[in-house]
């Protein structure tokens, strides 16, 4: 006979979720590290006491917003390689929907997370209940429904035995290399108060192997030659490189081959900047080397990459009229974009496996010679945006990135998400190491820095963790300060205060939206905004948070603060107001189009001119087949 042990729905859920284990090469590591939250109804009785009574096995993190919380457990996943990662438990109704934005950039960008809601009551003692959605057609359906889209897995919890084949089917789309992404249990707050006899099986420990697909032979051999009849590839690596830790088997292929490497967003670090074949990012935020040779390739390889609008140019960078497309790629469904040849595999052995195939094949001399050249041409470029000759006037942003590469180690991790700071880094940054470069650009979601350094900072504590914000970012969602100093968890705060959203606004110009809406300044009584800046600290409402606050004027101050910021052994933010004009340290403009429809009629000449000069682009596009 099977023996039992009666516990709570919620216990039973953290029990079982503190002895589950990743394994990966041989190393082994828990799934569920920890778990944030934020009570209320629907959760504090059954998750909350639950958490309590489990507290020596599941550490726990207070958040105070429910959208920061997934962003820290997305930090926290993918710095620990997506082999472990957070659960987050909200209450039923505002505290559920908040989720809904850190639950699609998890998935867009196939990063584990663990989304435990409350719910409405299961047996409806009550109905409605406080904060519950009433859809007169279907009595089944909560706002928990709003995660269903940007879930890889979701089930609603409304019998206590049902949580048994749905706890393991969270866990195989957790640890699923293909599959994985933001993973929902809905659960109704009468059953997580509910006990049931749990057989004891449930609650063994359990090791999920991460696998690592290997490429059918036919694929393998069709890859190598398309590579042996190239004679201008470039390699595109994405963020399936770092996911599968395949940064060792690039550099293999690059130096056996010669291959130059770009990289998007996600892949960015997958060659360290100074090696030979690295030609920087890619895309509408990439460098004149890149996109140079991704115009004039006869064959682009990419590699864990799912080419988003960035990427291409919105569909016109590979402008070869014969280029042909080889995907490596652990999806089928990314491996067949681009009408391209697919080679579906886990990244490092499918790179393993194509540099065997291709033993004795190099790129012709004179293909290294020339991209070895425009790197070095570009470096120029990023020495001038960087330099800092002037060291008594207010920093552009570019000389804040300049500052920070020149007190950064290999160890430091560097974050951002949205504004004009992923193009800027995207060209610019000289990234380190595979685990230095943390932009996430698949959502591009404001507010995700601050927390995300914390879950960052939390899987790898021997690092210093830097999260770079604009001012418009951190008015988005600063409050997870609070958690940092709470737990003295000594993120790096760089506040870039430009008065408005930069990045926005410079695109509105060019969109004829004539910068509308997109500064902080006063409003004029003819419904302009072009009176003097608001009066807003930023330095202050950080230092309201709890945090060390280091407010830098000048160049030569910023150097002197980022360098005491970074020894700091507490939570501490730098604060520079920056230099907006566009005639000082302007950076590299963009090397490729993105395409922003314009507005087709129009009366004001801003937009008639941005029309033409978006048609004239547009006419370039072109679909791959």
């Amino acid at each position: 006979m099977t023996s039992t042990i009666r516990l709570t729905t919620a216990q039973a859920l953290v029990r079982f979720l503190s002895r589950q284990f990743t394994e990966r090469d041989g190393e082994r590591q828990r799934l569920i590290g920890a778990t944030w939250g934020i009570f209320g109804h629907g959760n504090v009785a059954g998750i909350g006491q639950a958490l309590v009574e489990y507290g020596d096995e599941m550490p726990f993190h207070q958040g105070r917003n429910e959208q920061a919380m997934v962003h820290a457990a997305v930090g926290y996943a993918r710095q620990s390689g997506r082999l472990s990662t957070h659960a987050v438990t909200t209450s039923i109704g505002p505290g559920a929907t908040n989720l809904v934005t850190g639950a699609a950039l998890a998935t867009i960008n196939h990063l584990p997370v663990l989304l435990l809601p409350g719910d409405t009551f299961a047996t409806r003692p009550a109905d409605p209940v406080l904060q519950q959605l009433e859809v007169p057609y279907a009595g089944d359906v909560s706002v928990n429904d709003c995660l269903r889209p940007v879930s890889k897995y979701f089930d609603r919890i409304t019998r206590p035995e049902a949580l048994i084949p749905a706890a393991l089917a969270a866990m195989r789309v957790l640890t699923d290399p293909a599959g994985t992404g933001a993973v929902t249990l809905a659960l109704p707050q009468d059953v997580q108060a509910e006990a049931y006899e749990w057989p004891e099986e449930f609650f063994a420990e359990r090791v999920w192997g991460v696998r690592r697909q290997a490429p059918d032979p036919r694929e393998l051999a069709a890859a190598a030659r398309a590579v042996r009849e190239a004679r201008r590839p470039l390699i595109v690596a994405g963020g399936g490189v770092h996911h599968s830790a395949a940064e060792e088997a690039l550099r293999d292929l690059a130096d056996a081959t010669g291959i130059p490497v770009a990289s998007t967003q996600a892949g960015k670090g997958s060659l360290r900047f100074d090696h030979p074949a690295d030609v920087g990012g890619i895309g509408h935020t990439g460098t004149a080397t890149a996109d140079e040779l991704a115009r004039t390739a006869d064959l682009v390889i990419g590699v864990g990459t799912r080419y988003s609008d960035f990427t291409t140019a919105s569909g016109t960078l590979f402008e070869t009229p014969d280029v042909r497309f080889l995907n490596l790629n652990v999806t089928a469904f990314d491996g067949h974009k681009m009408a391209g040849t697919p080679l579906v595999a886990d990244a490092r052995v499918g790179l393993e496996a194509l540099t065997g195939a291709l033993e004795g094949w190099r790129v012709p001399p004179a293909y290294v010679a020339e991209y070895t050249e425009d790197k070095a041409r570009w470096e120029r470029r990023v020495d001038a945006a960087y330099a800092t000759d002037e060291p008594d006037v207010r920093p552009t942003q570019l000389q804040v990135l300049g500052l920070l590469d020149g007190i950064v180690t290999d160890t430091d991790v560097i974050i951002n998400a949205a504004g004009s700071l992923p193009g800027d880094l995207h060209k610019l940054w000289r990234t380190r190491s595979p685990r230095q470069y943390h932009v996430e650009y698949g959502y591009s979601c404001m507010g995700y820095e601050i927390p995300a350094s914390i879950g960052v900072a939390l899987a790898a504590p021997d690092r210093q963790v830097w999260a770079l914000v604009g001012d418009g970012t951190y008015l988005m969602m600063p409050t997870e300060i609070v958690t940092a100093v709470q737990e003295n968890i000594p993120v790096k705060v760089v506040i870039l205060q430009n008065h408005g959203y930069a990045s926005i606004g410079g695109l509105s110009e060019s969109v004829g939206g004539e910068r509308f809406g997109t500064a902080y300044r006063f409003r004029e009584p003819d419904g302009t905004y072009t009176g003097a800046p608001l009066p807003v600290d930023l330095a202050a409402n950080a230092a309201s948070l709890g945090m060390r606050v280091i407010r830098a004027g000048t160049v030569a101050d910023l150097r002197d603060a980022l360098a005491e910021a970074r020894a700091a052994d507490g939570p501490t933010c730098v604060y520079a107001e920056t230099e907006t004009a566009d005639t000082v340290s302007p950076p590299p403009p963009a090397q490729a189009w993105w395409d922003v429809p314009v507005a087709e009629t129009a009366d004001r000449p801003s937009a008639i001119k941005a029309r033409k000069e978006y048609d004239r682009h547009v006419s370039a596009r072109r679909r791959h087949l």
